[in-house]
């Protein structure tokens, strides 16, 4: 009896925090903008040099969720910087929301990973995220989009980007791809059904694509 008691004491307990958590996030959700942005911004940048990796993620997990609540431009780029953190569940947070507000926005999201683009270093773990988090949009522009990160000098972005234009099947994005077969940058793959990786070239997967997005052609005349 003690122990149900504990629990449901611990519990209700949770209930409340979860009350308290939802009116603080409205209330922040209610501020001005650019004031709200600015705090938002730096709070980023200080969970980036916390150096106990839960209290991070927990705090870029709020961060994600407030900025998804907010448009323009500066609240996509905070989003994607979140995206590029360190921490799994931080990432996957921002993700959700960035493929949340590009089915409601997509041009804002769009012009955002265009800045993305050109201002992520190489090796950003956001930008071989990107190409997936807008692959189903149907938005005309995405394959467009998407082919921008072909071009990247990030192997894994480039390597993104075959495969969500693999995945949306359009053999017309075909000659997007052609120009890469040949690269001889190597990405690791995970292999199929197990943690183990292999390595390619982003040449060999261009080939790969490029057969799979193949027109059906006919053979001996039978459709």
């Amino acid at each position: 009896m003690q122990n149900r008691q504990a629990i449901e004491t611990t519990l209700n307990k949770l209930f409340d925090a979860e009350r308290t958590a939802r009116r603080l996030h409205d209330d922040l959700a209610a501020m001005p903008g650019d004031v709200l942005l600015d705090v938002l911004t730096d709070a980023i940048a200080a969970a980036g040099r916390e150096g106990d990796d839960d209290e991070a993620a927990l705090r870029l997990v709020r961060i994600a969720s407030l900025l998804g609540e907010h448009e323009g431009p500066r609240a996509i780029d905070a989003l994607i910087d979140v995206l590029a953190s360190e921490q799994p569940e931080a990432r996957q947070a921002a993700g959700e929301e960035i493929e949340s507000l590009a089915y409601d926005r997509f041009k804002e999201v769009a012009q955002g990973i265009e800045r993305a683009l050109k201002r992520l270093p190489v090796g950003s773990s956001a930008l071989p995220e990107l190409p997936y988090l807008i692959a189903e949009v149907p938005e005309p522009g995405v394959p467009k989009l998407i082919g921008q990160f072909l071009s990247h000098k990030d192997p894994d972005a480039v390597a993104a980007a075959i495969e969500t234009l693999v995945e949306i099947g359009d053999p017309t994005n075909a000659p997007l791809i052609e120009p890469l077969v040949g690269d001889k940058r190597t990405v690791e793959l995970a292999d199929d059904g197990g943690e183990a990786t292999s390595e390619v070239t982003i040449g060999e997967l261009a080939e790969e694509a490029l057969g799979l997005l193949a027109p059906y052609e006919e053979e001996d005349g039978v459709a």
